[in-house]
């Protein structure tokens, strides 16, 4: 069923496969490209469905990955469906802590992105932590173990995504499948790049926060790109570049870092697309045609910024929303959940976007409209 990546004259048109938790960024990303979405996702929301040429829903829980049989079986129908023979697949999130899947669905229908080897490389916390030694870059120390004095560390899930899955950690307690890694003081700040297997071009910086919801103090929330002339301190551009190599990652990915006055840490390196894709996607060749260009091994030529600062934050459910209303949603709302549909208690309700003069403006926005969207998702007027 593998085909070839098209070439640039072919893409326009041409299906592809998407497969990830929340398929819609994805999929609005490749239409912009010209391609035809065939999705695979866990949400089914309604912007989503509309922006697949073919659809299919499976079952799985937000945080814990996607069941692999279940996403084949999705993939194989979509496949089968299509007219035309789809020439790949884009992963999004909820497969890092499965490589073995990630290589079932390269064998099955080709990946346009890291291979399984790169992503089991760089989501295994003690040989990343590794080859960070190695090349002499900056990262906070981790165990595998439980430790007797808890003070100062956290405690992560192996290939987990989000922030939802950080905890305080616990003395001399650790949950199967999690690690430790030592709590560093700075601002949380991602890279977004382009990578061909041997070297890396920035595309990227933003500005990241977090949601705290119950027993998730740092669940993602939201990011911010502040427009203008990209300003990445150079070392960190060297250090990506090293992990590229290192690894033979390809494809868009990001880097997210700690960064203090005087130095920063890199924490975790993300191989795929990320929760960034909607406010990046603004430049002149879409990023959807970057990634699968830069995945056989073509980088092209560094694209300016635009000039405005924009932004998405991800507004969450602060009590169960026993059922989801007929809503005209703003356009400014993206991952639109189904009429008639449950939203449980800290679950995402959906994205909401916004565009400013600068982060502070934008991000006043974003918190603005988020407060708007979940007063009428509880079925109370707006203010217009």
């Amino acid at each position: 069923m593998r085909t070839s990546l098209p070439s640039r004259s072919q893409g326009e048109g041409a299906c592809v496969l998407i497969a990830a938790q929340s398929g819609r960024a994805l999929a609005a990303a490749a239409r912009r490209a010209g391609y035809r979405p065939l999705v695979v996702d866990l949400f089914g929301d309604s912007d989503t469905r509309a922006l697949a040429a073919d659809y299919r829903q499976v079952k799985g829980r937000f945080g814990t990955g996607v069941a692999g049989i279940a996403i084949l079986d999705a993939l194989d129908q979509l496949a089968l469906a299509s007219a035309d023979l789809p020439f790949g697949v884009v992963l999004g999130s909820g497969f890092e802590a499965s490589p073995a899947l990630i290589q079932a669905i390269d064998e099955r229908f080709g990946l346009i992105g890291a291979n399984a080897d790169t992503v089991a490389c760089l989501k295994d916390p003690a040989g990343f932590a590794r080859m960070l030694a190695e090349l002499g870059i900056a990262h906070p120390q981790i165990r595998l173990g439980p430790v007797a004095s808890s003070s100062g560390w956290l405690a992560k899930r192996r290939g987990g995504s989000g922030g939802g899955h950080i905890r305080k950690a616990r003395p001399d307690r650790l949950m199967p499948g999690s690690y430790l890694q030592r709590v560093v003081e700075g601002e949380p700040v991602s890279v977004a790049f382009l990578a061909d297997g041997r070297r890396a071009q920035m595309v990227a910086r933003t500005h990241q926060w977090v949601s705290p919801g119950r027993s998730a103090a740092w669940r993602y929330g939201g990011a911010i790109e502040p427009g203008g002339p990209l300003a990445i301190d150079p070392e960190i551009e060297v250090a990506i570049g090293r992990i590229v190599a290192a690894t033979r990652l390809r494809g868009l990915a990001s880097a997210d870092l700690m960064v203090a006055p005087d130095r920063w840490w890199l924490l975790e390196v993300n191989p795929r697309p990320g929760a960034t894709l909607d406010c990046l996607d603004r430049r002149e060749t879409p990023l959807f045609e970057r990634h699968c260009r830069a995945s056989r091994g073509e980088l092209g030529e560094v694209e300016a910024a635009p000039r405005e600062a924009a932004g998405t934050m991800i507004v969450y459910a602060p009590c169960r929303i026993a059922k989801v209303p007929e809503i005209a949603w703003p356009a400014y709302v993206a991952d639109r959940p189904e009429r008639g549909g449950a939203i449980e208690a800290g679950a995402p309700v959906c994205t909401v976007a916004a565009t400013g003069t600068d982060i502070r403006e934008v991000r006043r926005l974003l918190h603005r409209r988020g407060a708007d969207i979940t007063r009428l998702v509880q079925q109370e007027r707006v203010p217009a």
